[in-house]
């Protein structure tokens, strides 16, 4: 298919680089093409923070959550277990796999709207108000792909890549990690209103 961002452009420069060096030096390469990974120990911080652990940290901390457009815009969000199977699919088959690019997905989408939906249900159970707050809508982003999900055909017929976690479960899991992180640092005491006697 065409390329329609620069951040596409890069990727698929990664796959030719691999794609040549496999000609010219015999380097065996595989192509993962992951699309939106989650899990524990995603940082929320940072600007290339991904959705889920940017609007966990702030639902947790009363901040808005920023939606770009109306929220129908969808994404394949796949756990990281998932994409941690087909890494070890990726280096462990051997037939026909060196040179092929495979997707990393789970094959469906979640608009933003349904995502926010159920990382606020999830997190009501350790933050009871969290269950009042709404995204805040802003405009569309340029150039911003409006459905984004894996066909991941390939992956399952020549990697016998299944995905396992379905992104309720994973967000359930992953949102258990984030909320007892965040009630532990605001339940610790800072150290520096503790009087030195």
């Amino acid at each position: 298919g065409h390329v329609l961002s620069p951040y596409a452009a890069a990727k698929k420069t990664d796959e030719l680089y691999a794609e040549v060096f496999q000609r010219t030096y015999g380097l065996q390469a595989v192509g993962l093409r992951y699309f939106n990974v989650f899990g524990r120990r995603q940082d929320p911080n940072g600007a290339y923070a991904a959705v889920i652990p940017r609007w966990v940290s702030n639902l947790l901390n009363g901040e808005p959550c920023n939606v770009y457009g109306d929220g129908e815009t969808s994404r394949d969000f796949v756990y990281v277990a998932n994409a941690v199977q087909a890494n070890l699919l990726a280096a462990t088959t051997h037939s026909g796999v060196p040179g092929e690019v495979y997707n990393v997905g789970c094959g469906q989408e979640t608009s933003l709207n349904e995502l926010f939906r159920m990382i606020r249900l999830g997190l009501t159970g350790y933050e009871p108000e969290v269950a009042s707050q709404e995204p805040v809508y802003e405009g569309f982003r340029i150039g911003d792909i409006r459905r984004s999900v894996a066909n991941i055909s390939k992956a399952r017929r020549r990697l016998g890549y299944e995905p396992v976690v379905s992104v309720p479960e994973g967000l359930g899991e992953a949102l258990e990690w984030y909320a007892t992180r965040a009630l532990e640092s605001a339940s610790a005491v800072d150290p520096a209103v503790i009087p030195n006697y």
